[in-house]
């Protein structure tokens, strides 16, 4: 009898690892998997070699020849899709518009389903539309939010001085965008002695280089955490967590002390929300808005600041564009001034420029994670329902059907032979369709004025001429590498 159960055992073993290898059929193809953790360890072992998970991919995508490509992570079936036709498809198809459930994403809001990036469905709709309109009232992309970006700046400008050498620039664009932010969001600006900004700042940067858009092995092997939670990195991202949900939860306990009928940033508009609610329907608690508090952070506050390092790197180091830059910036603006919003029209080598820094060194490589949410087809392909997908915007920017040379950093790409600016049709910075990043109008605005400005005033070199390794940074976002500049007032 004994045996019999032994045999029984080993025989539904075998089968359960046979099954955690096979694909579905009619599936896009890549590599083979092993039996549990599919092919968590060989993408981790290529990302290492070739610097990030969004060269592995890329790898794929050459060696199999396919603009679509299957891998299995942990229990979790993935699809990577290339080239902007599927890559569109992804984003704007109903059926592609979940976002998976997995360990990590609960992890990410403290063990639960929160928030607005890594929702979906009713609470999704609910909070995003709240959220959104909300937004605007609160002047969002309007004159009150330029010149909330435009006093931000000049307090920055002016701290900088007329000349300045070695100064670590990049620190200080973070900070002036996180108090832009924060501004929106809480109602009040950081001050310079407030150690609260320097400790979000670090929080962040350490969170987004900790894992990868597919979660890393916490995501992909969740039990590690038992065995192995440093390595994997549950140690990391539970400190970093905590750290920031105290933070966002104290900002929250000061506007209830405070609050008024007057709606004086978002966490007001929120609170007022919440206590209009019926409590028992309602999906307006203080976890959520602590949650959606971390998305606008999270998906805002690096990725603006590191779009704009990238594009001050890029022109720091071509003297020949920065000279282009600064002729134009000399035949529209006054020295020193700060522009409007409205002298964009007339600056249209600094919108080409920051379009091409855009598409040269986009913040993110791989765009998602989504999930299916009914069975469908792609390209040809089956695709079932609840597999993730993510999708590489690296390869919609270095398409050499489409930009020729997309190794090179060229504004004039973007600019016709006399001068005019050409619509970014060609790139996918921020997203398509109904998860569309509802803060590109904040973060246009503050790249154009900042961007401007900045070089408006001064004239950036580096140190002994040089500049910082090329390669940047390689996690859920790319980052640039620590960098230095000297700064000369023109």
């Amino acid at each position: 009898m004994s045996l019999l159960i032994v045999g029984c055992v080993f025989v539904a073993t075998v089968l359960y690892l046979i099954s955690t290898v096979i694909k579905p059929s009619n599936y896009p193809p890549g590599p083979s998997r092993w039996p549990i953790v599919g092919n968590t360890f060989f993408i981790k072992k290529l990302s290492k070699e070739l610097g990030g998970q969004y060269k592995a991919l890329l790898k794929l995508h050459e060696d199999y020849k396919s603009n679509i490509i299957s891998l299995k992570l942990g229990s979790d079936e993935y699809v990577v899709v290339f080239g902007r036709k599927l890559v569109q498809q992804v984003f704007t198809r109903d059926e592609f518009q979940g976002r998976p459930d997995g360990f990590f994403i609960r992890l990410r809001t403290m063990g639960t389903r929160k928030g607005i990036t890594m929702t979906d469905g009713q609470l999704w709709h609910e909070q995003r539309n709240f959220a959104e309109r909300q937004l605007r009232q609160l002047g969002f992309g309007k004159l009150v939010t330029e010149n909330l970006i435009k006093e931000e700046l000049d307090n920055f400008l002016t701290s900088l001085g007329d000349k300045q050498e070695d100064v670590s620039l990049n620190k200080k664009l973070s900070s002036s965008f996180l108090n832009v932010l924060w501004t929106i969001t809480g109602g009040k600006q950081f001050s310079k002695d407030d150690d609260k900004l320097d400790a979000l700042l670090i929080l962040l940067r350490e969170r987004s280089k900790a894992f990868d858009m597919a979660g890393g092995l916490l995501n992909q092997l969740p039990w590690l955490r038992f065995i192995a939670p440093d390595y994997c990195g549950y140690t990391c991202i539970q400190s970093l967590n905590a750290k920031l949900f105290e933070l966002f939860q104290g900002i929250i306990s000061e506007h209830k002390k405070t609050i008024t009928s007057e709606t004086r940033d978002f966490v007001d508009a929120y609170l007022h929300e919440k206590e209009s609610a019926n409590p028992d329907t309602s999906t307006f608690t203080d976890e959520q808005l602590v949650a959606i508090c971390l998305d606008f952070f999270i998906a805002g506050a690096l990725t603006t600041s590191y779009t704009l390092d990238f594009a001050v790197l890029a022109t720091a180091s071509n003297p020949s564009v920065q000279q282009k830059l600064h002729e134009e910036l000399d035949k529209v603006l006054k020295p020193k001034q700060i522009p409007s919003i409205e002298d964009k029209a007339r600056l249209p080598y600094v919108e080409a420029l920051l379009l091409e820094s855009q598409r040269f060194q986009h913040v993110v490589p791989t765009a998602g994670p989504r999930r299916v949410l009914k069975d469908t087809s792609l390209d040809g392909y089956l695709i079932p329902k609840n597999t993730i997908v993510l999708m590489s915007l690296r390869s919609i920017h270095y398409d050499e059907a489409r930009w020729n040379d997309p190794e090179v950093f060229r504004p004039e790409r973007f600019l016709t032979e006399d001068g005019q600016l050409i619509p970014d049709e060609g790139l996918c910075t921020f997203g398509l369709g109904k998860r569309r990043c509802p803060g590109e109008v904040l973060a246009k605005s503050f790249l154009f004025l900042a961007f401007a400005a900045l070089f408006n005033r001064y004239k950036i070199t580096f140190p002994d001429g040089k500049g910082p390794s090329s390669l940047p940074g390689a996690g859920i976002l790319l980052t640039p590498q620590p960098y230095t500049v000297n700064l000369e007032a023109r």
